[in-house]
């Protein structure tokens, strides 16, 4: 069997991840790998409680700097697995619970409701009911929802611990775009013309969570929530905790250059000004008209100098219009709880999904392609494609008639089991170090934080990836 092998004129633009010792450990115990997929099948997320103690502890570190009273909420809907969940609690963290179903089985695995918040962006009255027997803070973003747990705590007679998200923030005479929370003017005169006269509906804190990643926002947010803290203060009404949810970048790439050089070379790649870099010349998000470019690629910025702790750091020290002190030390003069909902910065390095390759082939303009026994929601997010280059590992030698053909480079592309013609793993190309043969074993790196879980499906009646943790024994362990 012919493949089509590396050419003189295509230059390889590598994107080299950061990769956590554990995670070499793994991939250099080949044998672990091989007997692991054989056992619990491909794909397979193979995850690690070391980085996300790891991450738990430099976010805490920073809030100790400041003498913050704080707490950190684990994006649970970021991955499924209950170990990350109840290592939290552990830690004497929390969990950020976004559904039924979540929030039920934290109470199941014990963790004290104090610990847990509900952020569900639809909250059904079966879910209202559990937040509210067990004491659990709801967060409110509309006036139904107020309505319908207003309901609930009549019926059962218990008091309901209520955090209002806000948004529709003020930056420089514009409004910052959000279909979540109440207005800062809403939010205000809830509380004073019903929260406060209500029975069973106890108003604790704020909480808001803006999309994208830019410090300004999020220090003009607390800003503004700091000002509606005074004015409620100055009606005796006191707020507990500000919440201002998740969005800490996360550095996947170990090389500035290279990232920078991919974006530009894409965009020429889209231009047909060099060779392809992404399948059929997919632009990622990038919009073509008339031989002009407009726009960004629409994939998560997978290189950042300013991240994960040193992120959150940059916005507790930022300045903000009105007040002439820092916002740590707003915070702290107002004896209010910090309180973050990272999901992805807990868990950057934390998890690997592996692959075998089910076969090699060529598509109807030549291109190689690599079939995984996975399928496409096994490894997804939001983002338009997963930029970082993949592990290949070889699981037999060649045989001597292939052993001189088949250690050429080869350039080809990732695809998956489900029917579709748009059916990738990875819409990049990808350079292999020779040809994959049928049995090889692919590993994604990082991919604990949204990859594995959040779009995943069973289309095809495919079962979903199983899910191990590797013991500090070296051993795997399957979340329960």
């Amino acid at each position: 069997m012919e493949f089509t092998h590396t050419t003189t004129d295509e230059k390889h633009l590598p994107l080299t991840p950061i990769i956590h010792p554990w995670i070499r450990e793994v991939v250099s115990n080949q044998s672990l790998l091989e007997e692991a997929v054989s056992e619990f099948q491909s794909p397979l997320n193979i995850q690690s409680l070391v980085p996300f103690e790891e991450n738990v502890n430099a976010f805490k570190s920073v809030f100790d700097k400041y003498e913050l009273q704080h707490r950190i909420y684990f994006a649970r809907k970021a991955n499924k697995c209950i170990s990350y969940t109840t290592h939290a609690a552990e830690l004497g963290e929390g969990v950020d619970t976004a559904s039924f179903e979540e929030l039920a089985q934290c109470l199941e695995a014990g963790i004290n409701p104090a610990q847990l918040i509900s952020t569900a962006a639809v909250k059904t009255q079966r879910l209202m009911e559990l937040a509210v027997d067990n004491g659990v803070t709801i967060i409110i973003d509309n006036l139904d929802e107020l309505d319908l747990l207003e309901k609930v705590t009549e019926r059962s007679g218990k008091q309901a611990h209520i955090s209002l998200r806000v948004g529709g923030f003020d930056m420089n005479g514009a409004t910052l775009h959000s279909r979540f929370g109440f207005s800062i003017a809403a939010a205000q005169q809830l509380v004073l013309e019903k929260l406060i006269k209500h029975p069973t509906l106890l108003y604790t804190g704020l909480h808001f969570h803006l999309n994208g990643y830019s410090i300004p926002e999020r220090a003009v947010a607390i800003g503004q929530c700091i000002a509606l803290v005074d004015a409620l203060k100055a009606h005796q009404i006191d707020t507990l905790h500000l919440d201002i949810g998740g969005g800490y970048l996360v550095n996947y790439l170990s090389d500035k250059a290279e990232w920078n050089t991919f974006q530009s070379e894409l965009k020429r790649a889209v231009l047909r000004k060099r060779p392809e870099l992404t399948y059929r010349n997919d632009p990622l998000g990038i919009v073509k008209i008339e031989n002009t470019l407009y726009g960004e690629a629409k994939v998560y910025p997978y290189y950042s100098e300013v991240h994960k702790a040193g992120f959150l750091e940059n916005i507790l020290t930022s300045a903000v219009s009105g007040y002439d002190a820092p916002i740590h030390q707003l915070l702290r003069d107002r004896r209010i709880e910090i309180r973050i909902e990272p999901g992805r910065s807990l868990l950057d390095q934390a998890g690997i999904t592996v692959a075998r390759v089910a076969f090699r082939k060529h598509d109807s303009a030549g291109n190689l392609l690599v079939g995984l026994e996975m399928n496409r929601t096994q490894m997804k997010s939001s983002s338009a494609d997963f930029l970082l280059d993949p592990i290949h590992l070889s699981t037999a030698p060649s045989s001597e008639s292939d052993l001189l053909e088949e250690s050429k480079p080869v350039f080809g592309y990732l695809v998956g089991a489900y029917c579709l013609e748009q059916e990738f793993i990875l819409l990049r190309k990808i350079k292999f170090h020779h040809l994959p043969s049928v049995g090889d074993l692919i590993v994604f790196v990082n991919t604990a934080g949204y990859m594995m879980h959040f779009f995943e499906s069973q289309a095809h009646q495919f079962a979903l990836a199983e899910n191990v943790f590797y013991n500090k024994d070296k051993s795997l362990r399957v979340d329960k």
